[in-house]
């Protein structure tokens, strides 16, 4: 899979810069996807699924605009209406698997900060580990769909560019 990336990028140097655009983009997204997040989970306080299904839906959102007219600008040959729906059914596999991570990894990586509480006496307050481990399952889950969403929206959604 890297082999193969390495030689995408290196064969089409294009790629490379979308990439590094589609990155970007979804920096800012995870900026709105976390602070979402954290927002409705630990302050409003809404059950997790719902909250990190709203704060994606924020992200997915924010990162389709972008990538439209920043990362994709040459890919309106599709009408907006095709290209978001497309766009909004890759995200939607992406929130499966994004939610998934999340739900699967939440405690155990919470478990791993409680763990370090002899070396961190902060880490000893079960809140706080809660909130590392779901913030670390979070980052997983972001760098896993971040490939998922780049590859399958590059061939599918803006096939139409070169």
């Amino acid at each position: 899979m890297i082999t193969r990336l390495a030689t995408l990028f290196h064969t089409n140097p294009k790629e490379l810069v979308r990439f590094i655009k589609f990155s970007i983009v979804g920096t800012v997204g995870a900026v709105i996807d976390f602070g979402t997040l954290y927002l409705l989970h630990v302050i409003v306080g809404l059950p997790i699924v719902l909250a990190n299904t709203c704060s994606f839906t924020a992200a997915v959102l924010s990162n389709f605009t972008w990538n439209r007219y920043w990362t994709y600008p040459d890919s309106r040959s599709k009408a907006i209406r095709t290209q978001l729906t497309q766009f909004f059914v890759v995200n939607v596999a992406g929130w499966g698997i994004n939610t998934g991570i999340l739900w699967l990894l939440r405690y155990p990586f919470a478990s791993l900060a409680g763990g370090l509480a002899p070396h961190i006496p902060a880490l000893g307050d079960p809140e706080l580990a809660y909130k590392i481990g779901y913030n670390m399952a979070k980052a997983v889950a972001t760098g896993v769909v971040l490939f998922w969403n780049f590859f399958i929206n590059r061939y599918w959604t803006y096939s139409d560019v070169d």
